[in-house]
């Protein structure tokens, strides 16, 4: 048999191909793209065609292609478990999701990618694979042990690692946050990660479905948090729902059994940051306040423009009750409805009438009002319509608006705001004012809100079904789909005073509920929820390309000559006493070249060299390094100074005193 020979590139590039088996991997051509994707310090191999085993033969064959790709492909992979093959066919999409991303040519990438699924899903069809009998068929005697199986080194669905670069990025997004918290006035709290399930349902409307149940523990039906808000409100209402005029923030993991686009920052396990006003206080003060709140946060963290759409549930509640939308409909209207950000409204309408049951004239009359969007004009349009003015819930709503657009002028944020009355927020606890925070990756590629009621293309066929993974779920082609909103809130005046009422169980509308809810109906609430992930995927790529460092080590203490090993332990502890970050080589004699280069690979901008002689003089050697981005990559600016002599006891005010630390402290590097 003849087979074409890898190019000396492609061998060069195979080793990097950590989840794609070695068998496998030979069939394909890879090189670098130019400018390739980054994963930490690791660059990405790119896939770019098929090498095809072929006999000489071959030339004359009818098969076509890929049918001769295809065959390969099955040969190749027909000795390999399912668990295999799976990991073959993620690595494989994270190198199509970058080519698309890179704007590289991506089309043999995704037939390849074609190809491995359909090798994985012959071999689920297939069941459990058979053991294979020893030579001469006989079977292995009893009582041997069974072969382990090979373990698979990944991440579960919908989650990831994050490496110490990555982490140093998201560490910088989280202080962001946390310091605009407190500045504007918000005290610590802490939930369990877990809850009990009934606190959990009746809660998510029809995202329910995602939360993520665990098993039976010691009795109690358990499930991870979906978010934290409701804990939140289980939190003031075991405080008897007295807490009133308090301002809370919480940063921590939740869990949404939802399919993933890892690219996009949309996972199974990922980070929120909430802060809630509770208490009762005058009306739209503290959501103003909370608005300005995340414009101060979204601006601080360099997401790019940005814009909030706020709308209010009063609003949107008059509306369907003036259009004719049944009461029980009300909530499965307003899911639809929420989902014109990212569909077009002739699907929305087909949802709305096929498979809730709305009527088509009754779904028209509300398309003509969320279609509109705008600022205090398109309140001022609201307020002189009779019919919705009229409405004693949207009348309501429309007053709490014109407050709201005040409080934001004065705070000058209004240039950030979109009255947006498409937008619906489908959880069941929101009671007024809804908020959410997109950029321009927000939308599906492709898609902007602005033509959701565009007249559709003409098609002549139907789009095809798509593909589903071995559980059922649908997958996810991700260059179709956007970041989402940043973030999201509004108010929940009534979930707390559920707790209270489910406590005394009643429900909250009887007599008896609203008795155990206290004046007021329970402790009001307002809040917001920033997705840290999601705003890390649009951080990410910036904090590359300014070429961010990776640790906040300032000072690297060498020694020339003899190691003086106690020396420096002496120094870095002295350093680290008066709050420096310094670090050392843990080496007893070791190389002075040896010793710059671990300090240059964190990029540590501050070398003190220890010298026997200037020890014995009460001297060290300052010498500072600084970085530049060349070509995409960090390089050390080369230079002929030999370093400062500062006297051993100034040391770190001298440090202190530079203007490199001011600029680390200011936050520049």
């Amino acid at each position: 048999m003849i087979t074409r020979a890898l190019p000396s590139a492609s061998a060069r590039i195979l080793p990097y191909l950590s989840q794609i088996s070695t068998s496998t991997a030979k069939h394909y051509h890879y090189h670098h793209y130019p400018h390739p994707p980054h994963y930490g310090c690791h660059r990405l191999p790119v896939a770019t065609g098929l090498s095809v085993a072929v006999t000489a033969a071959s030339s004359r064959s009818r098969l076509s292609l890929p049918s001769r790709r295809a065959l390969s492909i099955m040969a190749a992979t027909s000795s390999k478990t399912t668990a295999e093959l799976e990991a073959e066919v993620e690595a494989q999409k994270v190198v199509f999701n970058e080519l698309r991303l890179q704007g590289a040519p991506s089309d043999e990438a995704k037939k390849l990618l074609g190809d491995l699924q359909k090798a994985l899903a012959l071999a689920r069809s297939a069941g459990t694979k058979k053991e294979k009998k020893p030579e001469g068929g006989l079977k292995p005697p009893a009582g041997e042990p069974k072969k382990k199986e090979r373990l698979l080194l990944k991440t579960a669905k919908g989650t990831r690692d994050y490496g110490p670069a990555e982490m140093f990025c998201r560490e910088h997004i989280e202080r962001t946050v946390k310091e605009c918290f407190t500045t504007y006035g918000g005290a610590c709290l802490d939930t369990p990660v877990f809850e009990r399930k009934d606190v959990l349902t009746d809660k998510y409307g029809e995202d329910a479905k995602l939360i993520f149940d665990l098993q039976d523990q010691g009795g109690e039906q358990l499930a991870l948090r979906y978010d934290h808000t409701v804990p939140l409100a289980r939190y003031l209402a075991m405080m008897g729902g007295a807490t009133t005029q308090s301002k809370l923030w919480q940063i921590g993991k939740v869990y949404r059994r939802d399919n993933p686009v890892m690219s996009k920052g949309r996972m199974r396990e990922f980070m929120q940051a909430d802060f809630d006003i509770t208490g009762t206080w005058d009306p739209m003060i503290p959501d103003a306040e909370l608005l300005s709140l995340l414009c101060t946060i979204l601006s601080k963290l360099d997401v790019g423009e940005f814009t909030i759409k706020i709308n209010h549930r009063r609003i949107l509640d008059g509306i369907f009750e003036v259009c004719g939308v049944p009461t029980d409909k009300t909530r499965a209207i307003s899911s639809a409805v929420d989902k014109l950000d990212k569909l077009p409204w002739g699907e929305v309408k087909k949802e709305m009438t096929e498979e809730k049951g709305l009527d088509a004239a009754i779904a028209d009359k509300i398309g003509e009002y969320v279609k509109h969007k705008g600022g205090p004009e398109l309140l001022a349009q609201l307020e002189a319509d009779a019919t919705l003015t009229s409405n004693k819930s949207a009348k309501q709503g429309l007053t709490d608006m014109a407050l709201l657009f005040n409080l934001l002028k004065i705070y000058g944020v209004l240039d950030k705001i979109s009255f947006d009355l498409s937008l619906a927020r489908g959880l069941d606890y929101y009671t007024g004012i809804i908020y959410e925070a997109i950029v321009e990756a927000s939308a599906p590629p492709g898609f902007k809100a602005a033509n959701a009621f565009s007249p559709p293309p003409s098609a002549s066929t139907p789009p095809p079904k798509k593909p589903t993974t071995e559980g059922g779920e649908e997958e996810i082609d991700e260059s179709s789909v956007g970041v989402g909103s940043i973030a999201a809130g509004g108010r929940y005046d009534g979930l707390v005073g559920a707790f209270l009422a489910g406590a005394a169980g009643a429900d909250p509308a009887s007599k008896e509920g609203k008795k155990a809810m206290g004046p007021g109906g329970g402790t009001p609430c307002i809040g917001v929820s920033i997705g840290m992930d999601r705003i890390f995927a649009l951080v990410w790529p910036k904090w590359v390309e300014k070429g961010g460092r990776v640790k906040e080590t300032m000072v690297y203490v060498m020694s020339a000559g003899d190691g003086l090993l106690e020396e420096r332990v002496r120094l870095v502890k002295e350093l680290r006493d008066v709050g420096i970050k310094c670090d050392f080589l843990a080496k007893t004699k070791p190389k002075l070249s040896a010793q710059f280069t671990a300090g240059e690979k964190d990029e540590v901008p501050f070398a003190i060299i220890l010298g026997t002689d200037e020890l014995n003089a009460g001297l060290v050697t300052v010498k500072e390094q600084k970085w530049e981005l060349k070509d995409g990559a960090k390089v050390k600016i080369e230079n002929a100074d030999k370093g400062t002599q500062v006297k051993r006891d100034e040391l770190a005010d001298w440090l202190k005193a530079t203007e490199t630390w001011k600029e680390w402290s200011n936050g520049k590097w």
